[in-house]
């Protein structure tokens, strides 16, 4: 007489399932999750969450967002996973996820810290915000013009906005901000100055 528990069979095909695709390779879990395999997804979390996890939270320095931000990484991975190449390694591709989006929470941090705080700052501490663009002179923003600077900003075409951001927000070099985008130093600077000639139309930079 079979004395195992109601439901046994079920525990032991879903131990069956497990051990199943703890074999599998990532490139295989990877297709199989494709293939609406959702299980398959699951077992790439439980092999990857923890070093993901301590790579965004060695970025942002914050245990609480980074677990956030960890369950961000891994749905935007889900979402784009038919981008990911099979042949290579998916710890490096969910690596370059988890840096994107500790990038992003960076940068949203800065732009609020700009926001809230920019019109209490000395007037030296806003110049070095913004001295990217040539000849700036400081300029010290109420809430109200930051606002207007944060719409303003938003409006940009992307090859303005994303170069604007790159330097200003996100603190890289001109050489940083041309690799990342893929165009030259010179390209930096010219769309540099475009994106000041806009801005200065409303906040008179110049």
């Amino acid at each position: 007489e079979d004395v195992r528990p109601r439901g046994g069979e079920g525990a032991d095909r879903r131990r069956a399932v497990s051990l199943e695709l703890s074999a599998c390779t990532d490139g295989e879990l990877a297709a199989l999750t494709l293939a609406g395999r959702q299980a398959a997804f699951a077992e790439i979390m439980r092999r990857h969450q923890e070093p993901v996890y301590r790579l965004i939270r060695a970025h942002i320095g914050d245990a609480e967002e980074a677990l956030d931000l960890t369950q961000e990484c891994f749905a935007s991975a889900f979402q784009n996973l038919p981008r990911y190449d099979g042949d290579r390694p998916l710890a490096a591709w969910l690596a370059r996820v988890a840096i994107n989006k500790s990038r992003d929470w960076h940068r949203r941090r800065r732009i609020r810290q700009i926001l809230s705080f920019a019109s209490s700052l000395p007037p030296e501490t806003m110049e070095s915000e913004w001295d990217e663009a040539p000849g700036a002179d400081a300029v010290t923003f109420d809430r109200a013009e930051l606002v207007r600077l944060s719409r303003a900003v938003s409006e940009l075409p992307a090859t303005l906005k994303e170069t604007l951001l790159l330097r200003t927000v996100e603190g890289l070099s001109e050489a940083e901000t041309a690799a990342a985008l893929g165009i030259s130093g010179k390209a930096v600077e010219m769309r540099l100055r475009r994106a000041r000639a806009k801005l200065s139309k409303i906040f008179d930079f110049a």
